[in-house]
């Protein structure tokens, strides 16, 4: 039985990558301005993206996480995705535990000699709720807090087919940056909403990165003027609450379909990278000292690609570096 140095202990001031609470689940859009959203960007935000625990372990030889899931149903489509819970120390995965989803359960990992940090990365598919943490053999401690980087994007930011959660590119790079990232990316969604742009505003941040504009070809079509127009407001409206909060913009990786391949208003992707990297470049000219630019298209190969569109686990790598290497000349690294 555990002693009285296993007690359970509140989750919340272990948790990383959290933007808001709503009645203490984490979620990745403002609960207090949900009616403002499309209806697709509140469904994906309910998700706990790249929400994780982070700890040292002290004397605890493992770590138990008590934690409730949602059961997927015989005909749900997310039945067979793999329930499991992944420990990282700073460079690369240390266990690997498979569970099955529960109204309430509990998962033990063991920890492996050393001093930490470490960081649990749940499963992500059936939106887990941490309830408590415990060391086993002693007391855990949060990790020391990290800056907080705020990224947004679409289904590429949020992490579609990387095999795990660790693996998508806004979790390399941070990990690479040693940075709490909080992932606001948005599957289907991210077509520069404005009020995601408020949001994002009155977030805390000591980095920022915006990776909208592949749904604006396909989703929702935009011309390329409407997209110029939309990405100087956006960053606009960020401006309004971060003024000088380091800001770099991932222009659309490649998708060899949307290419060359005009949409319903005429545009090609191709033609909305480039509104798009024009007018951070404009704000750039104008005096916007602070904001840097990142052009998608060279950065991935088709190799890169599982599905045409979406980059599998080494693309999410490479992609991942690529940012880094370009915060890093930006001057954005220190936080």
């Amino acid at each position: 039985m555990s002693g009285a140095d296993d007690a359970w202990q509140d989750p919340g001031p272990f948790l990383r990558g959290v933007a808001w609470l709503d009645e203490g689940r984490p979620v990745r859009a403002d609960p207090a301005d949900t009616m403002r959203l499309p209806w697709d960007t509140g469904e994906r935000a309910a998700l706990p993206i790249g929400v994780r625990l982070e700890f040292t372990p002290g004397q605890a030889r493992a770590v138990e996480i008590r934690y409730r899931a949602t059961v997927p149903g015989p005909t749900d489509t997310l039945r067979d995705i793999a329930h499991g819970f992944a420990l990282w120390d700073r460079h690369r995965a240390v266990h690997e535990v498979w569970t099955e989803p529960a109204a309430e359960a509990v998962v033990r990992i063991d920890l492996p000699g050393g001093g930490g940090p470490f960081t649990v990365h749940p499963p992500e598919a059936q939106s887990p709720l941490i309830l408590g943490v415990r060391g086993i053999g002693g007391p855990l401690a949060p990790a020391p807090r990290t800056p907080r980087w705020v990224v947004h994007g679409d289904s590429i930011t949020e992490g579609w087919w990387s095999t795990r959660p660790a693996h998508g590119w806004a979790a390399v790079a941070g990990r690479e940056l040693g940075w709490d990232t909080v992932n606001l990316g948005y599957a289907g969604s991210a077509r520069g909403e404005l009020a995601t742009a408020e949001q994002i505003a009155r977030l805390p941040a000591d980095a920022l990165t915006l990776a909208f504009g592949t749904n604006c070809w396909s989703r929702v079509p935009f011309s390329a003027p409407m997209l110029y127009e939309t990405t100087r407001a956006f960053i606009g409206l960020v401006r309004q609450g971060h003024p000088q909060t380091p800001l770099l913009l991932l222009s659309p990786v490649l998708r060899p379909e949307a290419e060359r391949t005009p949409n319903r208003l005429g545009a090609t992707l191709g033609a909305l990278r480039d509104a798009m990297e024009r007018a951070v470049r404009d704000r750039i000219t104008a005096g916007d000292g602070r904001l840097a630019l990142l052009p998608g298209r060279d950065l991935l190969g088709p190799e890169h690609l599982a599905d045409g569109l979406h980059p599998d686990d080494e693309g999410h790598r490479v992609l991942g570096l690529a940012v880094v290497t370009a915060m890093r000349r930006a001057g954005f690294d220190a936080g």
